[in-house]
């Protein structure tokens, strides 16, 4: 089955390569987290650079981890010849070059490379070839269309279809509703009426009206005080909610209830994930952006290794990370993208033969959350609501 299961992938991912080349080698390939994407960048290089001599590539990633990941992908499909010619770098730092000349640019995760500041790279630098990777085509309306102008897609396969075709793992979504506590209720329906207060004053277009006062030096003191405490409002709810005392009881069950499983966690903050990890200590590690590069190499190489059991991130684990024996997510921390969703359910994904991928996601009933859960799981099959 593990062949079968290979050879599928290998045709997938070369059909794709295929429908970029037709475009003149500049498209995006939109696929299902656990597709196999970075393989997909590895074998665009070998095309590209093995057929013209001293040609240069930029793989462009969003974090220090996917650079020293993609470099080992180089090595594992044995094109590792080729790194001499294919710089890796991340997206905050790549923004800041100019003047370079690649034949070939590559931009995985481009969903999370398409802010003002990132694209200044394309406008300062030069490149002939353009392929850009992401599990599904960004939300916000700029940056799809930015995304679409620069690098219209060239193949698509959802989540679904990559699991429908034994690509990768089968999953289950189990949606958990707890409670706040009667003082925890009481505080959220206080900021909650505060933000409808800032919301209906700032009027119809809210969202868009907010960013527009608090930059603009024309906008009045009051609507400034409104664009203010909406994103106030809006932070202090969510927070609220991201660290509800019944998600930490919820974790040590489910956790307790899975002793036997590989776990990643999700949270929404930082200290809230460090709570999460401390109330199962030490079946835990914890793998977010306030822990040094070397403490996170080392909760890693823990949780691979089966030193623990639990692995206790909030957003540093979202993007590419391959893990393929972790089976059973737990989502703390909800925002309303389905790319985040996606993004996390391809952590417990990744193919192993007789696995399917459990994820439990706790949310709180009757709150801003609940809208969240039901928008970024709404094409997704699979979902039970408990």
């Amino acid at each position: 089955m593990g062949s079968n299961i290979n050879d599928e992938k290998d045709k997938q991912q070369r059909a794709a390569l295929n429908a970029w080349a037709r475009l003149r080698c500049t498209g995006s390939i939109i696929a299902g987290t656990g597709f196999g994407k970075s393989r997909c960048g590895v074998l665009a290089c070998e095309y590209i650079l093995g057929r013209i001599p001293d040609a240069k590539a930029i793989i462009l990633v969003p974090t220090i981890q996917l650079q020293e990941q993609f470099a080992e992908e180089f090595h594992k499909w044995g094109c590792g010849n080729y790194l001499d010619r294919v710089e890796i770098m991340c997206y905050q730092s790549a923004y800041k070059l100019q003047g370079k000349e690649y034949e070939l640019v590559i931009c995985d995760e481009v969903h999370l490379g398409l802010s003002k500041q990132y694209r200044k790279f394309f406008k300062n630098n030069s490149y002939n070839r353009l392929l850009c990777m992401t599990a599904t085509i960004p939300e916000d309306v700029e940056y799809k269309l930015e995304l679409l102008k620069m690098a219209p897609k060239v193949y698509e396969i959802t989540l679904d279809q990559c699991v429908e075709m034994g690509l990768v793992s089968p999953y289950e979504i189990y949606c958990i509703p707890l409670e706040l506590t009667f003082g925890e209720r009481l505080l959220y329906d206080d900021i909650h009426r505060e933000f409808v207060d800032h919301k209906v004053a700032l009027g119809p277009d809210a969202f868009n009206l907010a960013k527009v006062f608090i930059k603009s030096p024309q906008a009045s003191s009051e609507e400034k005080y409104h664009a203010a405490g909406f994103y106030k409002t809006i932070r202090e709810r969510k927070g609220l909610v991201d660290t509800a005392s019944a998600k930490v009881t919820k974790f040590k069950e489910l956790v307790n209830n899975n002793l036997d499983k590989r776990i990643i966690t999700f949270g929404g903050l930082n200290a809230f994930t460090d709570t999460l990890a401390e109330s199962v200590d030490p079946l835990a590690e914890v793998y977010h952006s306030k822990k040094t590069l070397k403490q996170r190499r080392e909760a890693l190489r823990r949780f691979k290794e089966g030193e623990v059991n639990v692995l206790c991130s909030t957003k540093a684990l979202n993007q590419g990370f391959d893990i393929p024996n972790a089976n059973v997510g737990i989502i703390c921390g909800l925002t309303s993208k389905a790319l985040s969703m996606i993004q996390r359910i391809g952590r417990l994904i990744r193919f192993e033969e007789g696995k399917i991928g459990k994820i439990y996601i706790l949310y709180i009933k009757n709150s801003q959350e609940e809208k969240w859960l039901t928008n970024s799981v709404r094409d997704l099959s699979g979902v039970k609501w408990l």
